[in-house]
C-alpha cells in the first residue's frame, strides 16, 4: 500500500477509505495503523472470493463519487502457497455446499470440471481448445519479468502431457497458488490528473449475479455451459461506458481455469455461444492477459489483473499493447462477479 501511494504521489495520511475482500485476513484498522493513515470515513468488504476483485474498485468509485471519501485504497493480500494451499478441499463454507460436497465436489477444479465437460458436450470444444488459452498466457508471462513463469513458455504438447487434476482439466488448465499482495488507489479524476502518474480513468464498474446463482456449482440452470453472471456485468459495462467489444484494446480476463476464459469471451459479446475456441488466436480476438494472467504471472485473486489494466492504460506494461482503446478487466466467474473498463483520462 505504501508503494502504491508513493507511485501516485500521495501520503498515507491522505487515505480516508479502505476496501478489501471478505476473505482477506488483514483488518482495516490494523492496516491503517501500519501505514500511518489517519481518520477513516469509509470501510467496505466484498464477498464471493475472486468475484470481488473489480467490485472493490466499484465500491471505492461510489465512495469518491458521493463524497464519502476522497482517497480509497483497495487491497488484497494472501499467502495461498506458503500459508494454506488455496486449491485444496476445505470445510464447506455454507448451506449451498451440502448439495455437492458429499458427492466429492470439494475443490474449485472439480467444480469447474463439471461445467467444462458440459461445455465440451454442447459445443464440441476439446481439451486442446483449453490448452491454447494457457499456452497464450504463458507466452506473455515468459516476457514479463514480474511473472512467476518468466522465461518459461509452454507448448500445446506440454499442456497435453500435464497430469489430470479433475477431468477434463489438466494441471496447466489451473491457475497458480501464489503469495502476494496488490493495492490500488482510487481518487477523483480531477485530482488524479495532478498526481505523479498518468491516471487510468474508470469508465465503467459493475457487479453481477445470475438467476439461480450458486458458488462455482450453478448446475441447476436451464443452460449449464454459460456464465450468466458475467453477462449481467457485461451489459452494464458496455452501457455505462458507451464502448463495445470491438473497441477493446486488450482484455485482462480472470483466468482461474482455462474453460472460463472461453466462456467469458462469449458472455462479454466478443463472439457467440460456443465460438470462443475459434476466436482465440484469430485476428478478431483482442490480446488477452498480456501480463500472463493468473495462469502465468500470479494468482492474487484477480487484483494483479487490475494492476495490469492500469499499466496498459499508462503505457508502462511489460508487454504493452499498442493503441488508445479501453482496457477490459474481469473478476472471478462461477460466483457473483464484477468488471471494469479502464481508459485514458
Amino acid at each position: 500500500m505504501r508503494a502504491a501511494l508513493d507511485d501516485a504521489g500521495l501520503r498515507p495520511s491522505d487515505v480516508d477509505g479502505l476496501v478489501t475482500f471478505t476473505m482477506d485476513d488483514n483488518a482495516e484498522i490494523a492496516v491503517a495503523r501500519e501505514i500511518g493513515a489517519g481518520e477513516l470515513t469509509f470501510l467496505s468488504r466484498i464477498g464471493y472470493g475472486g468475484g470481488a476483485a473489480c467490485a472493490v474498485v466499484q465500491q471505492a468509485v461510489m465512495a469518491v463519487a458521493t463524497g464519502v471519501a476522497s482517497t480509497v485504497v483497495c487491497y488484497r493480500a494472501l499467502n495461498e502457497r506458503s500459508g494454506r494451499r488455496f486449491g485444496q478441499a476445505t470445510l464447506p463454507p455454507g448451506l449451498d455446499a451440502s448439495w455437492h460436497y458429499p458427492m466429492g465436489l470439494a475443490t474449485p477444479a472439480a467444480m469447474v470440471a463439471m461445467v467444462a465437460r458440459r461445455y465440451m458436450h454442447d459445443y464440441g470444444a476439446t481439451t486442446d481448445d483449453f490448452g491454447r488459452v494457457t499456452v497464450a498466457a504463458r507466452r506473455y508471462a515468459a516476457t514479463n519479468p514480474a511473472a512467476w513463469f518468466y522465461r518459461r513458455p509452454i507448448t500445446l504438447d506440454d499442456h497435453r502431457a500435464s497430469r489430470w487434476i479433475a477431468e477434463p482439466l489438466r494441471l496447466l488448465d489451473c491457475c497458480q497458488e501464489s503469495d502476494g499482495a496488490v493495492a490500488l488507489v482510487v481518487t477523483s479524476a480531477s485530482r488524479a490528473r495532478d498526481l505523479r502518474q498518468p491516471p487510468a480513468l474508470i469508465s465503467a464498474a459493475a457487479q453481477g449475479s445470475g438467476a439461480d446463482q450458486f458458488v462455482m456449482t450453478s448446475y441447476y440452470r436451464d443452460e449449464l455451459a454459460a456464465l450468466p453472471e458475467m453477462g449481467v456485468v457485461a451489459r452494464q459495462l458496455w452501457g455505462q461506458s458507451g464502448f463495445t467489444p470491438g473497441d477493446v484494446r486488450t482484455a485482462v480476463l480472470y483466468d482461474h481455469f482455462t474453460p472460463y476464459v472461453l466462456m467469458q469471451l462469449e458472455e462479454l459479446g466478443f463472439c457467440g455461444r460456443g465460438e470462443a475456441r475459434h476466436l482465440i488466436g484469430s485476428a478478431e480476438c483482442p490480446p488477452i492477459n498480456p501480463n500472463g494472467g493468473q495462469l502465468g504471472e500470479a494468482y492474487i485473486h484477480g487484483m494483479n489483473g487490475i494492476a495490469e489494466g492500469v499499466r496498459q492504460v499508462r503505457g508502462s506494461a511489460a508487454n504493452q499493447v499498442p493503441g488508445d482503446g479501453p482496457v477490459l478487466v474481469t473478476a472471478g466467474t462461477g460466483v457473483p462477479t464484477s468488471g471494469l473498463i479502464l481508459s485514458t483520462a
